[in-house]
């Protein structure tokens, strides 16, 4: 259907999917409509004893990255699915999304909600035509009335989702034939983020990777000229990261 091109593919796979699932035991029916649950246990529920510790410093240290790394490495993917790059490899507009992004970290984990962060299965609204901020608020809505309907969502199974990111994969992919592969020095540290990705199983840590090895080995080519002292900084600090933490 994807092929065909025909509208809502991806959805409609998973939804067929998820129905074939039925009669061979992998979809378990949980119901339609059910009242969230509250979030009275976990709203606010802050440890302001433990804010000045150690602890804390390597949690936050450690969740910075974590989050910035993950949703820059979605940002470049996404915005290059959507031809919303310019020239200069700039993403224009970025403050506001970092700014959009921290407010809604900042809310979630106030609820006591897991992190929120990006995904790169945003990619599959993009490949349906979806660019504009008018997107993101409906699918924003649609996640708020989907607390209602979430027995329904549950009853899907990993398998037809799992198909459905094989998709997202090939369309991130793509971005690829843009890198410079007879500069080793960059074709290196790019396909060391490739293949980190599904054997570290994190966005962040394939590029605090990736990051490392393209200083290394400009460093070893001298080729200075694209590195800047916030490269050398950034760099030595996720070597401490991965020795520390």
């Amino acid at each position: 259907m994807y092929a065909k091109k025909v509208p809502g593919a991806i959805l409609i796979g998973i939804v067929i999917t998820m129905l074939i699932g039925i009669p061979m035991g992998l979809t378990e029916f949980r119901g339609i409509v059910s009242q969230p649950e509250s979030i009275e246990p976990l709203f606010c529920k802050f440890q302001i004893e433990n804010i000045f510790t150690w602890n804390m410093l390597v949690i936050v240290f450690t969740f910075f990255f974590i989050d910035m790394f993950d949703t820059m490495g979605t940002l470049v993917g996404v915005c290059t699915k959507a031809k919303m790059i310019k020239d200069d490899g700039s993403i224009p507009r970025l403050k506001e999304a970092f700014l959009a992004y921290a407010i809604a970290t900042t809310v979630g984990a106030s609820i006591g909600a897991s992190t929120t962060t990006t995904y790169a299965e945003n990619a599959a609204g993009v490949a349906q035509g979806g660019r504009s901020g008018l997107t993101a608020f409906v699918v924003g809505c649609c996640f708020m009335f989907s607390l209602f309907f979430s027995p329904l969502f549950l009853s899907i199974p990993s398998a037809a989702t799992a198909s459905a990111l094989v998709i997202v994969g090939l369309l991130m992919v793509e971005s690829m034939v843009k890198i410079p592969f007879h500069d080793f020095s960059e074709s290196i540290p790019a396909s060391i983020c490739v293949i980190m990705m599904p054997f570290s199983y994190s966005i962040s840590n394939r590029i605090l990777l990736g990051m490392i090895v393209y200083v290394a080995q400009k460093l070893v080519s001298r080729n200075f000229r694209k590195l800047t002292v916030s490269m050398y900084i950034l760099a030595a600090l996720f070597v401490l990261k991965f020795i520390f933490i």
